[in-house]
Order: C-alpha cells, then structure tokens, then sequence
C-alpha cells in the first residue's frame, strides 16, 4: 500500500465559456483565480485555474473552456460531483447567496452526518458545498465571501460507477481507507491526509457511461509532495499492472496519468514547484501565461482567446 499520496491535488474540468466560468468560480462562489494559461495540447484554448491565495494544493478547480462546447451526458465512469468545505454553520447562508445568482438544482440535504448544499454549475456541472467543522485550512476572501462562510478547498469527490469493486481496490493500493456507508455511497478517506482527502463511490449498476462535454470532470490529481514521491508511486503503479504516462511536465506541478478500472481518469501531480513561480504571488491569475513551446504564439493566442473580464 502507497502512503505518499496525501488527498487532492486538483480537480480539472470542461467548460463551454470562458468568461460564465471565471465569473463563476471568482464572483459567485468567491475563490480568486490563480492561474491564466492554456490547454497544452490546445493552445487556441484557456486552461484556467481557481483556488485559495496560493492556489494550494487540494483547493484547485482547474477548467477547458472550450467555446459553445455541448453539455456532457451524466453518468457511470466519472467525477459526478466535487465538494468543497464550508464552516460549520454557514451552509444556510451559501443557499441563500446560490439563491441570489439563481444557480441550477439548489438543494440542501445531509450525507454521512454532513449538512450540503448541492448545485450545479454554468455548464450543469454537479457541485456541493459541504460543512465541516476541523478545517482550518486558510480561505481566500472577496466578493462578498467573507472568512466566517468562504471555502477552505476541497472536501471531496464523488465517482459514479457501475461496480465499485475494483476502483475501491485501487483507492486502498493508493493509500486510502474505507471509512464509511450511506445508501450507494461509500467514503474513503487518507489518514493524516492534506484536508482534501476524501473520495466518495456512488453505485449505480444500471446507469449509462457518461459522455464527456462541458460541464464533465476531465480527471482528478492526486497529490505528492515531490518528484521523488512521485516517481516511487508511478512504479508501484506500473508494477501493480496499470498503464501510466511519463511524467509530463505541467509548468506548475509533474504530472502522470492513468486510467481506474471504473473508467476515472486519474493522474498523480507534486506539490513542486507551485504557481508563483513565474508570477509574483500578489498578482496570480493576472497575466496570460504560455508555456515555453506556446510563447511563439502569444500575439495571436491573445488575439484569438476570449476576453474573461
């Protein structure tokens, strides 16, 4: 069994509009953007980072704004709702604020003893807010957020599966411990973990795989704290018989990937060397960032990229 994984790194999602998506992420749920850069594979498209003031790790929703991009189809073999922690107490005034920007499908219910607030996002995206009573991670404030109600990162993410049996085995390979039941939901949990260190299985054996669009869960990251604890996970991957990318590097953060047996693409991100490293922390998210091999590109990446102010 791993111990080097330490809860999320970063959740990465599709969206269909740049500028509904930041307006989103900083003006309604109040989070500050940290990164501006594009798809590395894409550059004609934003990669878009949100999070706490430093962007740590376990509080960062990451997106693909791929313009007028249709809606995915819900489903098995996905990331169908990502949570974030909220203090105790504030999930009445969460409602109501959610309330005031008429987000889709509010609701409030309790799971595993825990007050949410569910919702969905610009692109039908499956979001909670949970409340949480120990967490005492600092929050990035602003735009009417202030500190007593404000997220403090991720509390969890849910996968969708029509059989649990083997992505359960790999979340234990992986270092974590089945905690909990409730209905078709089991939790999973890393001891000691970074606060974002829960991951929730719903089953649903009758339920069509999804297809992916915007408002989907691209993958989730799971954190290690560097290149060496990366690279010790990777071979007890590669030698546990799944097939796992090089290491990429992804400017912020080393990256691996690996598709789970339920179909949930996941990959495997260090802590190093963080988002300020080319950007001083007081201005995070403010300037276009390219990566080197896209830098040739600026002139017209900024000509073609949709405005997000």
């Amino acid at each position: 069994m791993l111990n080097q994984i330490k809860g999320l790194h970063h959740v990465t999602s599709l969206a269909s509009s740049a500028r509904e998506n930041n307006a989103f992420f900083t003006n309604v749920l109040g989070l500050r953007r940290v990164k501006k850069t594009v798809n590395f594979d894409a550059p004609d498209v934003y990669h878009l980072y949100y999070g706490d003031a430093d962007g740590t790790p376990g509080t960062v929703m990451t997106y693909f704004p791929f313009p007028h991009a249709a809606r995915g189809r819900p489903g098995t073999g996905e990331v169908g709702t990502t949570a974030f922690a909220i203090p105790k107490g504030s999930a009445k005034v969460w409602a109501e604020r959610l309330g005031t920007f008429e987000v889709e499908d509010l609701a409030t219910d309790t799971r595993f003893g825990e007050v949410r607030v569910t919702f969905k996002g610009p692109d039908g995206d499956g979001f909670a807010l949970v409340e949480t009573g120990d967490d005492d991670r600092a929050p990035w404030t602003g735009n009417g957020v202030d500190a007593d109600m404000a997220i403090r990162g991720f509390h969890s993410a849910e996968m969708r599966l029509r059989d649990a049996g083997a992505s359960a085995e790999l979340l234990r390979f992986m270092g974590y411990e089945e905690v909990d039941s409730d209905g078709d939901h089991t939790r999973f949990a890393v001891p000691g973990g970074n606060g974002a260190d829960v991951i929730d299985i719903e089953t649903l054996p009758g339920v069509q795989h999804a297809g992916q669009g915007a408002g989907s869960v691209h993958h989730i990251a799971f954190a290690v704290e560097n290149r060496a604890r990366q690279l010790e996970v990777r071979e007890a991957l590669l030698d546990t018989g799944y097939q796992v990318t090089p290491v990429i590097d992804r400017d912020y953060f080393w990256a691996i990937y690996f598709r789970t047996p339920g179909g949930v693409l996941f990959e495997v991100a260090t802590n190093e060397p963080g988002f300020d490293r080319d950007e001083d922390s007081a201005h995070l998210g403010e300037a276009l960032k390219l990566p080197s091999q896209h830098e040739h590109l600026r002139t017209t990446l900024e000509r073609h990229l949709e405005p997000i102010e």
